[in-house]
């Protein structure tokens, strides 16, 4: 069993989504899971280096990211990067998953938020990420009768308690990172291939002030969250 579980499309997403929050929740004890969706193999425009190459340097970018926020474990499904579709096959294998992990909370994507701020379309294997995590939670990892086959590998049915929606179109949860916000930059920095020589410490900074004003403290991350129990 984990505490909470992070689902997202591609490693780096969970840094750049809630890097903060994760490291601490990690913090005051929660145990911490990832599942990355994708391979990752997409991530970049250097034709040479993209394919099984670049796959396999991403794994261990999101090991050293999860390791500095204090992740315990991740998950690496391995479907290809940038078509990702909410099949019946990946809902059926996140309700394994979830009824294996058993998690309290659940954070990913919405999937509602196609666009942000006018300046960013949403990329589509986040919105897929979003829309496929959402279905395993409800209806299906709490409900007998879906993929029962799931139950004679001893797999029962599990409901979690509160989801948390990153980079919401309608925020409704706030949580004040001004304690870890340096290590969400340690973490994203571990993803060398994605952020190179960018000023990674200026925009993320940035950016979490911009949300710590909507919830009145110096650095936050916001999410919409659904409590199911």
């Amino acid at each position: 069993m984990v505490d909470v579980m992070g689902i997202f499309a591609h490693p780096d997403d969970p840094e750049f989504s809630a890097g903060g929050t994760f490291a601490r929740w990690a913090r005051e004890g929660r145990e911490v899971m990832y599942v990355i969706l994708t391979d990752g193999s997409k991530g970049t425009d250097d034709i040479e280096l993209a394919g099984e190459r670049l796959a396999r340097i991403r794994v261990e970018e999101q090991r050293e990211a999860a390791r500095i926020l204090g992740v315990k474990d991740v998950l690496f499904l391995g479907y290809e990067d940038g078509v990702l579709q909410p099949t019946i096959e990946l809902r059926r294998e996140l309700v394994r998953i979830i009824r294996l992990y058993r998690p309290q909370w659940v954070v990913c994507p919405d999937p509602t938020a196609r666009y942000l701020a006018d300046r960013y379309i949403n990329h589509p294997d986040h919105v897929a990420a979003g829309e496929v995590t959402l279905a395993a939670i409800f209806p299906a990892a709490r409900n007998r009768p879906t993929f029962p086959e799931l139950l004679k590998q001893g797999l029962d049915v599990h409901t979690v308690e509160e989801v948390y929606l990153s980079g919401p179109r309608e925020p409704n949860f706030f949580v004040d990172i001004s304690e870890t916000l340096e290590l969400k930059v340690r973490a994203l920095r571990a993803h060398r291939t994605q952020v190179g020589e960018r000023p990674v410490h200026e925009f993320v900074t940035r950016w979490a002030e911009e949300v710590g004003k909507l919830a009145g403290v110096p650095y936050a991350e916001a999410f919409r969250r659904i409590r199911l129990v």
